[in-house]
């Protein structure tokens, strides 16, 4: 089954910047080859759901053999059956509403 996640990974323990962090799962996400874009409070990817979660559990774990003590992380998961769509097209059908006149 495709989905497309909204994924936010917070680090705890580690101080108030946590980009380190952030980078080391956005090396996971792409070493994966799952579509993804980074946006300022977390990613959204793309993909098969297996593929996806197994690379939400292995930042997860590449966190803790870090040294990071404890990972929060908020998903939001969305699948669709009626048809096939990217987070490119979820974008363009708002911005193609925005130009239309009320």
């Amino acid at each position: 089954m495709q989905v497309m996640i909204d994924l936010c990974v917070v680090p705890i323990g580690v101080g108030v910047s946590v980009s380190n962090e952030i980078a080391e799962c956005q090396r996971i996400i792409r070493a994966a080859g799952l579509k993804s874009s980074l946006h300022p409070y977390g990613t959204v990817i793309e993909g098969d759901g297996d593929s996806v979660m197994a690379c939400v559990k292995a930042c997860h774990q590449r966190l803790h053999e870090l040294g990071v003590p404890r990972v929060f992380t908020n998903m939001k998961l969305g699948t669709r059956t009626d048809k096939t769509q990217s987070m490119e097209d979820k974008v363009a059908r708002v911005e193609e509403k925005l130009r239309m006149k009320p």
